[in-house]
């Protein structure tokens, strides 16, 4: 199934490869494309010449950690790359490097912690991940500094729930590919993104590149549907549809084209929802400021536990997701931006 091999794909910003190849063998048949000198796979599904050309966005890159230095011990000092909580990192398994290199996120154990030490969360600087290696040069002979690592977790289907890593943005991926199987009068382009989780640095290449009428940014974004938190902190729930963007830290959207989503969504009976907060932010913010300007909206699955090794997403909501996308994309066709 593509969107396991997705997930389990190794892709941290920087060093998206993996995920980018899996992509062209999956689009081959079904686009032109090509890598630009960022690592953006741009792709291209030409259509009528009068009619308005879409740009699609995903990003391929997850969060994941750097090596940036081994100890005496063989032991590996690591740096985050993106948004990952400090809290959920201890005791995690890892993936390290080309050779995909085994490790245990470890710190010093809790019985040898001061009081005042276990009161609060041991911070990224204070772990080390365990290779099993004797000393710093058996370590040195698997990995070395300047290796990404990625979290060792596999896609798994719980009910109608999948647990994976990688959620962001995979699933946009998936989508997307899901899209260009589809045929539209309309001219189909777009990206999958490099390096969302630092800066948004590949969508604002691509977009100025591409130079489309209109673009559409597939997203997963984080649910808070858990206990202890009030429905109106909720920011997204799992299992009603997909979830629309008014506003981020980096975009705003053009109401007339929010409420033209929700008016296809009604129009074709597909569950959408409105993304209640105004965190973090996305390929859009890049994109709906390139050159002259270009009208964006984002649609994102919301996904529970987020650049976690274990997010959850709905498979309903990714399948109205593609439905809704489908159907704007058919609506942009008929009558136009």
């Amino acid at each position: 199934m593509l969107l396991k091999e997705l997930t389990e794909a190794f892709g941290v910003s920087g060093a998206e490869h993996e995920v980018r190849n899996i992509l062209k063998r999956e689009i081959k048949n079904l686009a032109e494309f090509r890598t630009d000198a960022l690592g953006n796979l741009i792709f291209e599904k030409p259509g009528l010449e009068k009619k308005p050309k879409v740009m699609l966005a995903a990003h391929m890159d997850e969060v994941g950690l750097m090596i940036t230095s081994i100890g005496k011990n063989g032991w590996l000092k690591f740096n985050p790359v993106g948004g990952i909580d400090d809290r959920i990192l201890v005791s995690k398994t890892v993936v390290i490097g080309p050779n995909k290199v085994k490790g245990v996120i470890g710190a010093k154990a809790i019985h040898l912690q001061e009081p005042k030490e276990r009161e609060t969360a041991l911070k990224s600087k204070n772990l080390y991940i365990d290779i099993g290696a004797k000393d710093k040069e058996d370590a040195e002979k698997v990995v070395k500094i300047g290796d990404y690592a990625v979290f060792d977790s596999k896609y798994e289907e719980m009910g109608d729930l999948i647990k994976a890593k990688a959620l962001d943005d995979r699933v946009g991926c998936y989508i997307i590919t899901e899209i260009l199987k589809r045929n539209y009068d309309l001219t189909l382009c777009g990206a999958f993104t490099v390096q969302e989780e630092i800066g948004a640095r590949g969508a604002t290449v691509a977009a100025y590149t591409l130079e489309p009428d209109i673009a559409i940014v597939l997203e997963g974004t984080f649910a808070a549907d858990v206990p202890d938190t009030k429905e109106e902190g909720y920011s997204t729930t799992v299992g009603r549809g997909p979830a629309i963007t008014l506003m981020d830290k980096t975009f705003i959207a053009d109401r007339r084209l929010v409420d033209r989503v929700l008016q296809v969504a009604e129009q074709n009976k597909i569950e959408c929802q409105l993304r209640r907060t105004a965190f973090g932010g996305t390929d859009g913010g890049k994109i709906h400021i390139a050159k002259e300007g270009i009208p964006t909206i984002v649609i994102s699955v919301p996904c529970r536990y987020i650049h976690s090794p274990a997010s959850l997403a709905n498979l309903g909501d990714i399948q109205n997701t593609i439905a809704l996308v489908d159907a704007l994309i058919k609506d942009f066709q008929e009558r136009g931006i």
